[in-house]
């Protein structure tokens, strides 16, 4: 009896509906993404695109009533960027505070995570428990502590310092100093932003192998260069997460300055460009500039953010 080569189905026979499956399980995961990403575009992406219009026109309190106003184009970005206030004060104010707390949190949170990994695990889970505390406390409640800490007569510093005959006993006014105000609102940011570096990075060298470090132990290495030689390159990633999210945290902080006593005023010297805008927006009702200055600190995060990953990308390139 001769051979016969096997039939293939045709289009119309199985072939059809298997495709047909293999087609629908590729969309199903966009399927499933669609809900989701509808909910983030309407919470995110209308409220950027509403700023990015407000932006571009007068619109004050009457024009909030009207629901009617003017588009001037970018007249409310070159009168910003025409404001000595801008320059000397605000922009000043926003990234050197910014640059100082992301480098104090992710210096203070990895000499965390490296005590961490060297605790035994009971005494680290207590550990680890005690310093999240300070990362689950609210950002208004945290400030107030702060507040007081530093109070001008009942603050802790201040008595401790009238003790010692440091200061006079009418007390002195930490707040309305510009250097120790910042300096203030920096130990509130890294106190509560170290503990989500140090629970991250202690993640990561969890995972580094110990023949590592035991070959760099070996060859003579002391702590510093097996630190900057073995687990630096091998964490690599996880600190640039942790630097890009402290780095979008410090740029827009805006509790912490604006409850400190003088943070909320128009024109003083303590405002960053999170508060200036809300200052602008609803304290003088110019909600068109406010807009501009929104838009100008999501841009600047945006540069931030895009020069960091790129300096990061051409290092591991360069390697």
């Amino acid at each position: 009896m001769p051979l016969t080569a096997p039939v293939r189905p045709t289009e119309g026979g199985r072939r059809a509906p298997v495709l047909g499956m293999r087609r629908r399980r590729a969309l199903l995961p966009w399927a499933l993404l669609v809900p989701p990403l509808g909910v983030i575009g309407l919470l995110l992406l209308f409220p950027i695109l509403r700023i990015g219009w407000l932006s571009f026109r007068d619109f004050k309190l009457r024009n909030l009533v009207s629901g009617e106003s003017d588009f001037i184009g970018l007249d409310n970005y070159a009168m910003l960027l025409t404001d000595p206030y801008l320059w000397r004060v605000v922009l000043v104010n926003t990234v050197v505070f910014a640059a100082v707390a992301v480098l104090t949190t992710v210096v203070l949170g990895t000499l965390v995570a490296l005590l961490l990994a060297n605790l035994k695990p009971v005494t680290r889970v207590v550990v680890v428990s005690c310093i999240m505390v300070a990362w689950a406390m609210p950002a208004v409640s945290g400030t107030y502590v702060w507040i007081w800490i530093f109070d001008v007569d009942q603050g802790i510093v201040a008595q401790s310092l009238k003790a010692l005959g440091v200061i006079e006993p009418a007390g002195y006014n930490w707040f309305a100093d510009r250097f120790w105000f910042y300096a203030i609102v920096t130990l509130n940011i890294v106190h509560s932003g170290f503990p989500f570096v140090a629970v991250t990075v202690l993640a990561g060298l969890l995972t580094v192998p110990g023949e590592l470090h035991e070959a760099a132990r070996i060859d003579g290495a002391g702590a510093w260069k097996r630190f900057w030689h073995v687990t630096f390159p091998t964490l690599r990633p996880v600190f640039a997460v942790v630097t890009v999210l402290s780095t979008i945290w410090d740029f827009k902080v805006f509790a912490q300055i604006y409850l400190m006593p003088g943070g909320d005023v128009g024109g003083s010297q303590m405002l960053n460009l999170g508060v200036w805008a809300y200052v602008r927006s609803f304290g003088q009702n110019d909600f068109g500039t406010g807009s501009a200055i929104a838009a100008m600190l999501t841009l600047l995060l945006l540069g931030v953010t895009v020069l960091y990953l790129r300096a990061m990308f051409r290092e591991d390139e360069l390697r």
